[in-house]
């Protein structure tokens, strides 16, 4: 028996209702087409590059350096940058390995981050305003890559959500990074100027590491709202007892 086409499109266009009508990009870099707006750290302590692996039939970026901290940043793609409360709920995330992690020669670990910085009118003293979350731990005893991700349930929040601190001024008491007066949660994610997936831990500092990473695949998508979700598979489940009952 065939599908009710009148079900069908009832159900498809409730869900187009609910969708956003204007939505940010999503993006994701796999390096194919080079680095797309990325930039791992350079200099005197040593370099970021393509890199071809074994098995790998396309390149990766690898950062080999030593410092007190890594980060891969990107201010120049506007598929990375821009407005991220276009997207009702969304994921960011990469594929990370840690070739070696050393201090003083000791294998170690440290935690990554993903920080979503707006530099318009960041308060005096301050580089910028910024939201940020942990997203995993590099760890040179996990031989294989590894998924590291978050994801934003509700980027409308005006509250920092759980597990995500804020950067731009000091709580006066704890001396803990936070956000500035009169800032949002949802109020950085609308002007995200530079994303960065690093171990510089807003509060936290360490001493100098070498680091042997590589880093692949970085996203950000848009993840269904509950609803829309919940739309999808009740019209499915309509659809298929319909049938049934035919």
């Amino acid at each position: 028996m065939k599908p009710n086409r009148s079900v069908a499109a009832a159900l498809a266009a409730l869900i187009a209702c609910t969708l956003p009508a204007a939505a940010m990009v999503p993006a994701t870099t796999t390096f194919s087409d080079g680095i797309e707006g990325w930039a791992g750290p350079s200099g005197s302590g040593g370099r970021s590059w393509l890199a071809r692996f074994q098995g790998n039939d396309r390149p990766a970026y690898r950062t080999h350096f030593s410092d007190f901290g890594i980060g891969f940043t990107n201010s120049g793609n506007a598929d990375f940058t821009g407005d991220y409360t276009a997207l009702p709920a969304l994921q960011i995330g990469l594929d990370v390995k840690t070739l070696a992690l050393t201090f003083f020669g000791q294998p170690v670990t440290r935690d990554l981050i993903v920080e979503l910085r707006d530099y318009d009118n960041a308060p005096d003293g301050m580089p910028w305003v910024s939201v940020w979350a942990k997203l995993g731990t590099l760890d040179p005893g996990v031989a294989s890559w590894s998924t590291l991700s978050v994801t934003i349930a509700d980027t409308a929040a005006t509250a920092l959500p759980s597990g995500w601190g804020g950067y731009g001024a000091e709580d006066p008491v704890t001396y803990e990074p936070t956000l500035p007066a009169g800032r949002t949660f949802a109020s950085v994610l609308a002007g995200v100027d530079e994303i960065a997936f690093t171990t510089f831990v807003p509060g936290y500092v360490y001493g100098e590491t070498a680091f042997d990473v590589v880093v692949d695949n970085l996203f950000v998508r848009a993840v269904p709202e509950a609803p829309v979700a919940w739309l999808l598979a009740a019209g499915l489940a309509a659809l298929r007892l319909r049938r049934r009952s035919h």
